[in-house]
């Protein structure tokens, strides 16, 4: 966790709040990863991959013309997040979800890098980079990294297998979004770190929350929809105010 010293200060009555709350949910986004250097999905598209948008090519059609273009654009991804690690709003959130063992962790991001942190339970609303699934039976596996030119075979089907993530125009997994729900309709506090607001169904989470009275909290360097809709707006990096906040939590927990 970074440096209490330098942590900034928790607002009183959040802080007392947050000793108190039970139930949490925690959505991050791409801001998160970015932390670690981990590119934003548009940001990434450099080098050989400038030509091409990315909603041109994390589509299930796209996949159908030209799989092998696609597949070799998920292995470069896959390698840039390769290099990526952990930082301190993942590893505060591992200790948070210690803290409080009713904290529901929903993230938007692909990379794993929750759970490389030590979270454990988290709900991948877009999946996982690492997974791959079959195109044709929809039959799951976990990557064993197989980084060639071509899309690997199902061995149940043969067909082609694709990664793990929700594609421009695929729905979020059911049970992604069902427990989601349940978490935020039963929430006390809900957070929400570096991500937009913009992405539904993700973003309306908060308003499930807020229907549920719970503590509305947002972390971003930017205005987004739900900030003025929240109880407290935290401007500033989650490397920050993550660390902040489990420390508080963490101090309160021990003085009582």
């Amino acid at each position: 966790m970074s440096n209490l010293s330098k942590l900034p200060d928790i607002p009183n009555i959040l802080a007392a709040k947050l000793a108190a709350a039970n139930r949490w949910v925690v959505v991050t986004g791409s801001g998160v990863s970015a932390e670690s250097g981990v590119p934003t999905f548009r940001d990434a598209q450099t080098g050989i991959w400038t030509k091409h948008s990315p909603e041109d090519l994390a589509t299930s059609q796209a996949f159908e013309a030209n799989p092998a273009l696609v597949w070799k654009w998920y292995v470069w991804r896959r390698e840039l997040i390769k290099k990526a690690q952990p930082n301190a709003a993942h590893r505060a959130l591992a200790t948070l979800a210690q803290l409080k063992p009713n904290l529901s962790l929903v993230t938007q991001n692909v990379d794993g890098l929750h759970q490389r942190a030590g979270n454990e339970n988290v709900i991948e609303f877009h999946g996982n980079i690492w997974h791959e699934k079959c195109f044709s039976c929809d039959r799951h596996s976990t990557s064993l990294e197989k980084y060639s030119e071509q899309p690997p075979r199902c061995e149940i089907c043969n067909g082609l297998l694709r990664p793990n993530v929700v594609w421009f125009g695929e729905a979020i997994p059911e049970e992604a979004l069902a427990s989601a729900s349940l978490a935020a309709a039963q929430s006390d506090v809900f957070l929400s770190a570096g991500t937009s607001s913009l992405v539904y169904p993700a973003a309306g989470l908060a308003e499930i929350a807020l229907q549920n009275k719970a503590t509305i909290i947002e972390i971003n360097t930017n205005a987004t929809p739900l900030t003025t809709k929240t109880d407290y707006s935290l401007k500033g990096l989650a490397t920050l105010w993550l660390p902040a906040i489990t420390a508080h939590v963490k101090r309160s927990l021990e003085n009582h």
